[in-house]
Order: structure tokens, then sequence, then C-alpha cells
């Protein structure tokens, strides 16, 4: 029987290669087919993290870092116009074989179409523009365990965002979350909306936008407490990128929740980069009057083109209470981790 097996399969292999003889592509012809064809895309991410609050508890843990499989495609519908799309799938667990079944989920799935003349407008679930704009320093860092994200609760789903192209340097962008009765996680029927401004020139980055906050709490993309309320969250920032030194500063505000300011420098040595920031966030009216800051200091070597490694680190601290113990006010966290991503 094994040998009928191998003998029909040999025959298969003939015939295929036979008939792909006959329907042999020219090379720009399998060009373009390799260029019509989907990009996929993906990372594995490692980390062992240490956490320790003073006078609390302290734990070592070793985590799937946000690994992701995705996969990305752009076509040309008419000249100057390109359609696109891409999907993204986390939750993969890298770290526990038993908890990887059934936890994949979609963190960014949407479609666009973009050209030189109009910009481009996407619809779907992604970063939201208010984010991507201002919020950059939380997202910077790989752990980043106490990094004081800005306080805004625009979501990223449902989402159809804008951006026009560039005039003279100036970007305009707006977003909007379509909520409708039946969307129970977005508190119903609902349009929180963002804008957004950018200005470039050379090294220099300059930029302001709003959340106008109507959504619900339990959308929330920030890490301090977000109280309920639609007052409008303000932000401005502003970069400064040259050769191997860049810095930035964040100013983020929110009346009845908090104000916060980050400042971050980096540096890039060879394959090494170096980043160290300092976040201060202080809680305005209603919710309280607590403060909490932390400092953050990363060390990330390139091994290769599709590999990392890196040290991240926090040393934080506040008013007492801040951190969940009574009369304590610190909290420090190291991280080492890894990414191959291809």
């Amino acid at each position: 029987m094994k040998k009928t097996l191998i003998a029909s399969a040999i025959a298969a292999i003939s015939f295929s290669g036979a008939a792909a003889a006959q329907d042999a592509l020219s090379a720009s012809e399998m060009a373009a087919k390799m260029d019509s064809m989907p990009s996929v895309y993906g990372n594995i991410q490692y980390a062992l993290t240490y956490n320790n609050v003073d006078g609390g508890t302290s734990d070592i843990a070793h985590n799937d870092n946000g690994s992701t499989i995705g996969v990305k495609h752009d076509h040309e519908i008419v000249p100057g116009i390109t359609g696109f799309l891409k999907i993204e799938l986390d939750g993969l667990d890298a770290d526990d074989k038993s908890k990887g079944r059934g936890r994949i989920r979609v963190d960014e799935a949407y479609i666009g179409v973009k050209g030189d003349s109009f910009g481009q407008v996407w619809v779907g679930s992604d970063d939201s523009l208010y984010e991507t704009t201002i919020d950059q320093i939380v997202n910077y860092y790989e752990v980043a365990a106490r990094n004081i994200g800005g306080s805004y609760t625009t979501g990223e789903g449902d989402l159809v965002q804008y951006m026009t192209p560039s005039f003279g340097g100036l970007k305009l962008g707006a977003a909007v979350q379509i909520n409708g009765d039946g969307d129970t996680q977005s508190g119903g029927k609902s349009y929180p909306y963002q804008l957004a401004a950018i200005y470039s020139v050379d090294a220099l980055s300059m930029a302001f936008a709003m959340d106008s906050n109507d959504g619900d709490t339990s959308y929330s993309s920030g890490t301090v407490e977000t109280p309920k309320n639609n007052e409008n969250t303000y932000g401005v920032r502003v970069a400064y990128n040259m050769d191997a030194l860049g810095a930035s500063l964040e100013y983020q505000t929110r009346k009845d929740a908090y104000d916060i300011v980050g400042v971050q420098g980096t540096y890039t040595l060879g394959k090494n980069v170096f980043a160290l920031s300092y976040e201060l966030a202080e809680a305005d009216g209603v919710n309280g009057d607590d403060k909490r800051d932390t400092i953050a200091l990363q060390a990330l070597h390139n091994l290769s083109s599709n590999m990392y490694v890196y040290v991240e680190g926090n040393l934080s601290g506040g008013d007492d209470g801040v951190y969940g113990v009574a009369d304590k006010s610190e909290a420090s966290t190291v991280s080492v981790g890894a990414t191959y991503y291809f």
C-alpha cells in the first residue's frame, strides 16, 4: 500500500510540474503576483518582571508581553488612490500553552483608502488619534509597568478616522466612535470624537489634540484612574529628533480628573538605544488631590534586524496610599525581556 501511495504522489507531482511549465509566468508577471500578496508579520515577546510595593507585596513573573500576528495588504484602486487593510491578533499567551486556547482576540482590524490629494480615511479598530498624537511616552516602553498614561476615554473600536495630507508640514485629523443603543460596553448610544493638529518641520514636531470623553470608562485607555465625566481632555506634545538624540515633552489635562506632564529623552548608539523619562500626575477636583510620579529607564540592544533584548525599570513615588498601602508611597519594577519579530 505504501508503494502505491508513493507512486501516486510522484505522478501527481509530475502532472502538476508539467501543468506549471505550460502556464509558466514571466518574471514581471511573477513579480506582480508577489506584490499583490498580503504581508504576514508577527512577533513573540517575553518578559521577566519583578514588582515591589514598599510596605506591600512583591512578586516576580514571566509573562507574554504582547505577542501578535497580523496581516496587511494594499492595492491600487485607480491611479493615485490606494485601498488598504490590516488585521492584528494578540492575546496569544505565548508563555503558557494552556492559556492559548480560545483567548486570541482582535487588537487592530480596519480597512481604508488613501491618496496624495485627500489624505486617508479608515474604519474599524485601531489606536485612537489622540493616543498616537499625544500619549506616546507610555506607549514607548516595552513593559510600561508603572508608566502613566493619559486620562481619556474614547476607545479603540467602532472608529472612523481621517487624516489630511500635509499642507507645508501641517496635518489635521479627526476621529469619531460610533456607538449604538446595543453597545453596552460603551454605555449605549454615543459619539465620542477626537480632533488633532500636527505640525512638523525638519527635526521639530508639535501636536495638539482633544478627546470629547463622551464614552464610558470601560473603554478608557489611560492607566491613571479615570472618573466618569464628559469633560474634554486636551493634550500638547513637542518633540525634537536629530540624528541619535531625541527629546519630547507632553502635557495633558482634564477637568475633575488629572493633569499629567511627561518628559523623555532617547539616545541611539550603534545597535543600542537608551531612554529616560519622568511623568507626574496630579488629581484634579472631585478625584482628590493625590500625586504620583514615575521615573522610567530602558536600555535596548538590537541583536539583529529581527530580534532585540532590553532591560527596563520604573521607580515610582507619590502621596501616601497611591499604591494601596496607607502610609507608604513608593513602588518599583524591573523587567528583562526579548522580542523576535518578522
